[in-house]
């Protein structure tokens, strides 16, 4: 969710177009065609049919080996350094069904194989769309794929232990270690983030965790240090990404019109970015 967003194979068109452009493929994968919105809807409530925003292939990021990285639409978070802004509204995915994602996911097997990755379902947030993402787990560990999540945690309560017993790592960004800047960063609550993560501990699910780092708003070494406490804390916890602020993403909000409030905000500077990855390495955590 934190990584730059590549030009990806499949990006899902406009909200604002027609059902007939919408219809079609997104990166090869069938679209359904949402002129029927009662069916699609119904599709989307028992999981059938996922609202995706895009997809894309990358090695070495969103975890290990190659990996299919899908980017599902719709976040009660509004971050504000986000860098995928239009992935925010679940009005701006299209109607992808299970089976045909899996068939993708199942033509790339080898190739996950064969560099030890597999898949990630991020977003916007991946756990808006439990069912749907739920079918794509179970289906991509029958194939003996990997599987990743790259959540915020927030609607941690919407994912099911089944759910859960399928997924091999959690990407888990933990935005800010004190309510405060958390708040002012993603308008929601820190506790939901905290809670999921020791959920995850009790599932002895690996988590990577992912810490974004905004000169102003989360460099503030009192709010790092209670994220690395966190993070020690949990016996699951295999590495630490420190993610230096870009403004990659202030383009995407302006084109679809929302107010960006980080427009001055530069990126850090190197010494910013190693003084905070010294505070998670001081605490035997294997940081990046």
């Amino acid at each position: 969710m934190d990584q730059p967003l590549k030009d990806a194979p499949g990006t899902a068109p406009g909200a604002s177009a027609s059902p007939a452009t919408r219809a079609g493929m997104i990166g090869g994968i069938p679209v359904v065609d949402d002129s029927d919105r009662s069916a699609v809807l119904l599709g989307t409530r028992t999981g059938e049919i996922g609202l995706v925003h895009s997809w894309e292939l990358v090695t070495a990021v969103d975890g290990p080996g190659t990996r299919m990285t899908t980017f599902l639409a719709g976040c009660p978070l509004r971050c504000l350094y986000c860098h995928n802004p239009d992935t925010m509204s679940a009005r701006r995915g299209v109607p992808v069904r299970a089976t045909d994602l899996l068939a993708k996911i199942y033509r790339y097997r080898n190739i996950f194989k064969a560099t030890k990755g597999g898949i990630t379902l991020s977003g916007g947030e991946v756990l808006q769309q439990p069912r749907f993402a739920e079918r794509i787990l179970r289906g991509a560990k029958e194939f003996g794929v990997h599987t990743a999540l790259d959540t915020s945690g927030y609607l941690g309560r919407n994912a099911t232990d089944d759910l859960l017993s399928d997924v091999d790592l959690v990407l888990l960004d933990v935005k800010a270690g004190d309510e405060e800047t958390y708040k002012r960063v993603t308008g929601r609550e820190l506790q939901p983030t905290l809670d999921f993560g020791r959920r995850l501990d009790g599932f002895e699910t690996e988590v990577w965790i992912r810490y974004v780092l905004v000169p102003g708003l989360t460099d503030d070494p009192d709010s790092v240090a209670r994220v690395a406490d966190y993070a020690a804390s949990l016996c699951n916890v295999t590495r630490v990404e420190v993610l230096p602020f870009h403004q990659m993403g202030r383009g995407k909000w302006h084109e679809i019109g929302m107010t960006y409030q980080l427009e001055d905000t530069q990126p850090p500077s190197t010494e910013l970015a190693e003084a905070t990855r010294e505070i998670f390495r001081a605490r035997a955590l294997t940081t990046y």
